[in-house]
């Protein structure tokens, strides 16, 4: 047996102690569902103890798994930051607004052919349920737009919220983090004060170890804000503690390597997500009645966290760029036989995922958008596995071409078992059968040729669908 199928045994062998199962009990009608999306910064496929990693210490985030459902074949939609989380709030493929790396200063952006900020006229999610009588709040690292030297992006609460606190990342209310362990001449980093000149919002400084102490006090006041106005609540809780620089309390920074900080931040960050959800789970109108949906913005930086079995690291088209660990609590829906499994053959995208919390909250999707992501809320409130109708597509960071001398692939699609990568120009052409091989080491093109053909023919007229107003993007297959 190799190293990739030990691995996935040890998943779908891994014992969940089923400290919690839902009762069954259909949710109230009278009462609309809650909805909480955790979406966690940099962390890995296998960067969590129900995912088989046995160095970490995260018993709040394993226990959320053996109380819902375990997903394997989550993906996001960009291997980097600013373009995942476009997709996730509006349900479209991030190249379709101008964003496929992260957000820098003007000149950055400028030179990479991108946008300063997500476009207000772009759909988003949180402004249909909004509307729907939802009480709405974004927690945490936003990074669509407001920071570095552009202050004049919208607010967050533009967008549809009703409240936010962000870190440098974005603009309104925000924590700008102090560091111990950097050994900067004032503990600060210039992102921060680059933050703090712009104005636009209540600033408050830090210490960076206790920011997702800091995130998850103001979730539980959002939640009780949303219950004052007798409403029910969408939050974001986006926190950024596993991106670097890695910063954990003094009790836990070990020997002030890497590793050791990385396992310190999983624990403290774990030690705070565990506060929320007993929170949610020990108030049994809550319970009953909140979707938790817990996952990553993109796959783990190379120097610190793994991914596991899949090849690649963040900002590569590889699956360990942004095939991440996905989890589904949902007591009110998720039957106690369901609780504690896990779906190991539904592939589901974040690009799904507004289309999914629209359903739940019974809102109006945007009349004349074409959302790219399909239903997946049979899966998640674990009804059945859900089998995936749409192909995923994907398009390398421009900034981000490989690492070490290596040339990453500029496009991929998944569309069933298989998954096709290629350049721009339609060269370096690799396809992977991901149920047979989900390392991507057997390259199948000159094996499966007809295969390849669809695949790479689908994938150019994705490509070629868009306006290509991405500067640094100069190539098509259009002849």
């Amino acid at each position: 047996m190799n190293r990739i199928s030990i691995f996935l045994s040890i998943i779908l062998s891994f014992c969940f102690t089923n400290t919690f199962a839902g009762n069954g009990v259909q949710q109230n009608n009278d009462k609309k569902t809650n909805i909480l999306f955790v979406f966690i910064d940099d962390m890995g496929f296998a960067d969590l103890g129900c995912y088989g990693r046995e160095d970490v210490h995260t018993p709040n985030i394993d226990r959320l798994a053996s109380e819902g459902i375990l997903f394997t074949q989550f993906y996001v939609n960009s291997p980097i930051c600013s373009p995942s989380r476009t997709a996730v709030t509006t349900g479209q493929y991030p190249a379709r607004w101008g964003i496929t790396s992260y957000i820098d200063s003007r000149e950055a952006n400028e030179n990479r052919g991108m946008k300063n900020y997500l476009d207000l006229s772009a759909p988003s999610v949180a402004r249909n349920i909004q509307a729907a009588g939802y009480y709405t709040a974004h927690i945490g690292k936003w990074h669509m737009g407001g920071g570095r030297d552009v202050g004049e992006a919208p607010l967050i609460t533009d967008y549809g919220f009703d409240e936010s606190v962000t870190q440098f990342e974005g603009l309104g209310e925000r924590f700008l983090a102090t560091y111990e362990t950097l050994n900067l001449p004032d503990s600060t980093r210039g992102l921060e004060k680059q933050s703090a000149r712009l104005g636009r919002g209540e600033v408050h400084w830090a210490k960076r170890e206790n920011f997702t102490q800091i995130f998850v006090d103001r979730t539980i006041d959002a939640i009780e804000n949303a219950q004052k106005a007798n409403k029910p609540f969408y939050i974001n809780l986006w926190p950024d503690d596993i991106h670097t620089p890695l910063e954990p309390p003094k009790e836990l920074r070990g020997d002030l390597s890497m590793k050791a900080r990385f396992l310190g931040v999983m624990q403290e960050m774990d030690k705070h997500m565990g506060r929320l959800f007993d929170y949610i789970r020990n108030n049994p109108e809550l319970r009953d009645n909140t979707l938790i949906i817990f996952t990553s913005d993109n796959g783990p930086d190379k120097a610190v966290n793994t991914a596991g079995p899949f090849r690649g690291y963040k900002t590569v088209l590889y699956e360990g760029g942004f095939r991440e660990p996905f989890i589904s609590w949902w007591p009110g829906k998720i039957s106690e036989k369901k609780a504690g499994t896990k779906n190991t053959k539904t592939v589901m995208a974040a690009i799904d995922l507004p289309l999914v919390f629209m359903e739940i909250a019974g809102a109006t999707p945007d009349e004349n958008v074409t959302y790219d992501g399909e239903l997946m809320l049979d899966a998640i409130s674990g009804k059945k596995q859900q089998k995936r109708s749409k192909p995923i597509f994907w398009i390398r960071p421009p900034d981000r071409p490989g690492y070490e001398g290596t040339r990453a692939p500029d496009l991929a699609v998944r569309k069933g078992d298989y998954k096709l990568l290629m350049n721009f120009d339609g060269s370096n052409v690799q396809l992977y059968n991901l149920e047979k091989d989900m390392g991507e080491t057997q390259n199948l093109k000159d094996k499966e040729l007809a295969k390849a053909a669809e695949l790479k023919k689908e994938l150019e007229e994705w490509f070629n669908s868009y306006p290509l107003d991405i500067d640094l993007i100069k190539f098509s297959f259009k002849k």
